[in-house]
C-alpha cells in the first residue's frame, strides 16, 4: 500500500511539474508576443493600471507616460491618424446637419454660412481633442456629436413645437449645457470612501451605475460602433418592412460604379486586410486597410475625385472660410451666442428651451461616460473598479469643449466612439490625442484631402473596434437575471436606437424596476417570516437620481 500511494505520489507530482512546465511555455510565448509591443516587465500601479519602466524615455514621452503604459511614439502617431481618419467625417457633416438637418435644401439660418461652421466644427475638435491630450491625457478625441448636431438643426426649423430658434440662441442653449456640465465637474459634493479624495457630481454618477450596465457599456458600444460602420458603408441598407437589411448584390443597378455594393465591398475589403494583417502581427494594420479600401474606391467611383479637386462642398479655399468666421456678424457662427443669443426670446419659449437644455445636458453626459468606459475599458486604462483613468479630468475636459464650441458656433462637442479605432491601433495615452488635434487644424487648410477618403473606407477601423470590443461580454453576470436582462437591454438598445445615452437609459430604468420589485416582494416574504435575513435594496440614492432623470429625459416633451 505505502509503494502504492508513493507511485501515484510520483505521478501526481509529474503531472503538476507537466501542468506548469505547460504553462510556463505559453507564458514565454505571450512574452516573446507582447515584446514587440511593450517592455518586458511591469508592475500595477495604486489604481490598478499596468505599467513600464521609463526611466531612459525622453521628456515628451514620460509627460504622456507612452513608454510607461506600454506604447511607443510610432505607435501612438499611427493610433492618431487612425482615429482621425476614422472621424473626420465629422467636418463635412456637421455643418450640413445644423443648416439643414434634414437635407431638403431649405437653407436654414441663411444668415449662416456653411464655411463659418465648418471652421467652428474644426476649432471645436481642435480644442476638445487637445484637452483630451495635455489635461486628461488619455487617447480620446473631441468633436461635435452626431445626433446633437441634428438635434440642433431641428430646432432651427422649427420642427420642435413649431418653434424656430435663431443661430444664436441654440448655441446659448447649448453654452448653458456645457456651463452645467462644467460646474458639476468640478464642484466637489463628497468624499471617496477609500481614497479620501474629494468627488464630483459626475464622479458620484459612475460610481452609482450599477456594475452590470457598466461591464455591458463597452460591448454595446462594440456593437453600436460597427453598426455605424456598417451603415456608413452601406453593408446594410434601409427595409421598409425590417427596417434594415443587408445591401443588395443580384442587381445591376446595386454594382453601378459608386453604388451600394460597390460601397460594401469596399468596406469588406479594407475589413479583411486589417484582420489579415493583424493576424500575423503586422504594425499599423488598421492604416494600411483603411488606405487599401481607399485605393480600391477610386475605380469603383465611391470615392470621388473632384472633392480631392476641391470641386465639391469642400473647397481648397481655406481663406474664404476664414473670412466668413472670423466677420463677426450675421452671416458667422462665431460668437453668435452674443450677438443674436440673448435677443428674440418670448414667454412661449422658454419652457421648451429649458427641456432642450436637459436633452443636451442628458446626452452628452451619458454618450460621453458610455464612450469613455467603453474605449479605456478596450485599452486597458481602467482601474480595480472599473472606473476610467483621470476619469474627472475627461470630463473636465468634455465640458470645456462643449462651452468652447458654443462660443465658435458649433453643437455639443464630445467625446466620440470613433476614439476607439485608435485604442485598436494601439493607442494608450494623450499623445494619440494630440495627433488627432493636430490633423484636425490640417484639415482646415487641406480639407479636400481628408474630405476625398469615403466613409465606406474608414468602416473597416469600426468593425474592428466592434470585434475587439466583443471580448467583453464574458465578464457580464448572465447568471443572475435581475443582472442579466439590464446588462442585455444596454447592449441591444445602443445599435438598435443608434443612441449611447438611450441604451443606458433602457439599461438604468430596467435595473431599478426589476430589482425593486424583487426588493418589495422579498420584504413581504421576510415579514411573513419566510426569509431570515432582511433583504438589502440594491438601488442606491444617486441611482434613484439618475432613474428619475431618464424618466424625464424619455416621457417628458420637448416642446409645450
Amino acid at each position: 500500500m505505502d509503494d502504492m500511494e508513493k507511485k501515484e505520489s510520483v505521478e501526481s507530482e509529474a503531472e503538476v511539474k507537466a501542468a506548469e512546465e505547460v504553462a510556463a511555455n505559453e507564458a514565454a510565448e505571450e512574452t516573446v508576443d507582447a515584446s514587440t509591443e511593450a517592455p518586458k516587465e511591469g508592475h500595477l500601479d495604486e489604481e490598478g493600471i499596468l505599467e513600464y519602466d521609463d526611466s531612459n524615455a525622453s521628456k515628451i514621452d514620460k509627460f504622456f507616460g507612452v513608454t510607461r503604459f506600454g506604447s511607443s511614439i510610432r505607435t501612438e502617431i499611427m493610433a492618431g491618424l487612425v482615429t482621425f481618419l476614422a472621424m473626420c467625417y465629422i467636418l463635412v457633416v456637421n455643418p450640413s446637419n445644423i443648416l439643414d438637418a434634414f437635407g431638403l435644401g431649405l437653407g436654414v439660418a441663411t444668415s449662416v454660412s456653411w464655411g463659418s461652421v465648418f471652421i467652428a466644427t474644426a476649432l471645436g475638435a481642435v480644442v476638445g481633442t487637445l484637452l483630451m491630450a495635455f489635461v486628461a491625457k488619455m487617447p480620446l478625441a473631441q468633436a461635435p456629436g452626431m445626433g446633437l448636431n441634428f438635434t440642433v438643426g431641428t430646432i432651427l426649423l422649427g420642427a420642435v413645437g413649431g418653434i424656430a430658434f435663431s443661430f444664436g440662441q441654440a448655441m446659448l442653449l447649448v453654452l448653458i449645457s456645457g456651463i452645467i456640465f462644467l460646474i458639476v465637474s468640478i464642484v466637489p459634493i463628497g468624499k471617496d470612501k477609500e481614497t479620501g479624495k474629494y468627488v464630483t457630481l459626475r464622479e458620484k454618477i459612475f460610481d452609482g451605475m450599477p456594475v452590470c450596465i457598466r461591464k455591458a457599456i463597452p460591448v454595446g458600444i462594440g456593437l453600436f460602433i460597427a453598426f455605424i460602420g456598417l451603415k456608413n458603408a452601406q453593408v446594410i441598407t434601409a427595409n421598409v418592412g425590417t427596417f434594415v437589411q443587408f445591401v443588395t448584390l443580384n442587381t445591376a443597378e446595386a454594382w453601378a460604379l459608386g453604388g451600394p455594393a460597390c460601397s460594401a465591398m469596399v468596406c469588406l475589403f479594407g475589413f479583411f486586410v486589417i484582420i489579415v494583417l493583424d493576424h500575423f502581427k503586422i504594425k499599423g494594420s488598421v492604416i494600411i486597410g483603411i488606405l487599401a479600401a481607399t485605393i480600391l474606391a477610386i475605380p469603383l467611383q465611391v470615392a470621388d475625385l473632384n472633392t480631392l479637386a476641391g470641386n465639391g462642398a469642400v473647397s481648397w479655399k481655406f481663406w474664404e472660410n476664414f473670412a466668413s468666421f472670423f466677420t463677426v456678424g450675421q452671416n458667422s457662427a462665431f460668437l453668435s451666442v452674443f450677438e443674436s443669443g440673448f435677443t428674440g426670446w418670448t414667454g412661449s419659449m422658454i419652457p421648451t428651451a429649458i427641456v432642450l437644455i436637459i436633452t443636451f445636458c442628458m446626452i452628452d453626459m451619458f454618450d460621453t461616460m458610455g464612450t469613455v468606459v467603453g474605449c479605456a475599458t478596450n485599452a486597458g486604462l481602467i482601474d480595480k473598479n472599473g472606473k476610467p483613468h483621470n476619469y474627472n479630468k475627461i470630463m473636465l475636459s468634455d465640458s470645456i469643449a462643449t462651452a468652447t464650441g458654443a462660443l465658435f458656433g458649433t453643437s455639443t462637442v464630445t467625446t466620440f466612439v470613433e476614439s476607439g479605432s485608435g485604442i485598436a491601433a494601439g493607442g494608450k495615452t494623450g499623445m494619440v490625442a494630440l495627433v488627432t488635434a493636430c490633423l484636425f487644424f490640417l484639415a482646415i487648410f487641406i480639407a479636400p484631402v481628408f474630405a476625398f477618403i469615403p466613409s465606406a473606407a474608414c468602416a473597416p477601423a469600426l468593425l474592428y473596434v466592434g470585434v475587439l470590443m466583443m471580448k467583453n461580454v464574458v465578464n457580464i453576470d448572465f447568471k443572475d437575471i435581475k443582472f442579466a436582462v439590464p446588462a442585455f437591454l444596454t447592449i441591444l438598445m445602443m445599435p438598435l436606437t443608434y443612441s449611447i445615452t438611450n441604451g443606458i437609459g433602457v439599461g438604468v430604468i430596467s435595473y431599478v424596476v426589476i430589482n425593486f420589485i424583487i426588493w418589495l416582494v422579498n420584504i413581504i416574504r421576510f415579514k411573513a417570516g419566510k426569509l431570515q435575513e432582511k433583504p438589502r435594496m440594491e438601488i442606491s440614492i444617486v441611482l434613484a437620481v439618475i432613474f428619475v432623470l431618464f424618466l424625464v429625459y424619455f416621457f417628458v416633451p420637448q416642446a409645450f
